[in-house]
């Protein structure tokens, strides 16, 4: 039986190693393209709103995302970016990882945006490298964890803390179709007074307050007989 010399199975397998090499670039190049073409990063947004101050709600995020096992960091500007997590579907391309190793993932990056001044919108986008267009929805927060459902189940166990002070003054409920001039005006006989209320409990404007909101009054502003 023929058996080949040595120096020609080193040939061979010279050959064998160049064609792999060969099409291993050209595959990558086409992986490349496809990949960028259809598995592009992507990224969507949501928003929610809690009633809490943007320290209290991010907070309440971190418990929640600690429920779910999910890790994260809080950055600098007080975000929180989530570690990337492995999607649980299997690509359609299966030999990817034997050649290069991407598996499809994705990752939270949340922001708190102060609306109020006991109001806080939530922003949360949701980055997915090589998850399909229409796979993305299914790794958004809302649907993946239930993110707002949670935030707001914790937030009804978790108060928001006052910012009144706790004495030498009287607490007011805001009527319907009442702003903090007219609340002002009803209780204390000024409508300028407004301003020093709003300092006191924290408020930017005479608009930020809601029917039946409780505000803070401090006694030496109040009427000798207070319509309460």
């Amino acid at each position: 039986m023929y058996r080949p010399s040595k120096s020609a199975r080193r040939w061979v397998f010279a050959a064998i190693v160049c064609a792999l090499t060969a099409f291993a670039g050209c595959y990558l190049r086409y992986q490349h393209q496809t990949e960028h073409a259809d598995f592009d990063e992507a990224a969507l947004g949501e928003e929610h709103v809690v009633n809490f101050a943007p320290t209290e709600a991010r907070q309440i995020t971190e418990a929640v995302l600690r429920s779910d096992g999910l890790l994260f960091e809080v950055q600098p500007d007080n975000s929180i970016v989530t570690f990337w997590r492995n999607a649980d579907f299997q690509s359609p391309n299966e030999f990817i990882p034997l050649i290069i190793n991407v598996p499809p993932r994705y990752r939270y990056e949340i922001s708190f945006v102060q609306t109020a001044p006991k109001q806080t919108k939530i922003i949360v986008n949701a980055h997915a490298e090589n998850i399909p267009d229409d796979k993305l929805p299914e790794y958004k927060a809302s649907n993946r964890f239930e993110l707002f459902k949670e935030i707001d189940e914790v937030a009804l166990k978790s108060p928001p803390s006052s910012t009144t002070p706790a004495s030498g003054g009287v607490n007011f409920t805001v009527l319907p179709n009442e702003d903090l001039k007219a609340l002002a005006q009803r209780v204390t006989g000024n409508a300028d007074n407004w301003q020093v209320i709003a300092k006191d409990n924290g408020l930017k404007s005479d608009s930020d307050v809601k029917p039946f909101e409780n505000v803070w009054v401090r006694n030496s502003l109040l009427k000798q007989t207070p319509a309460q």
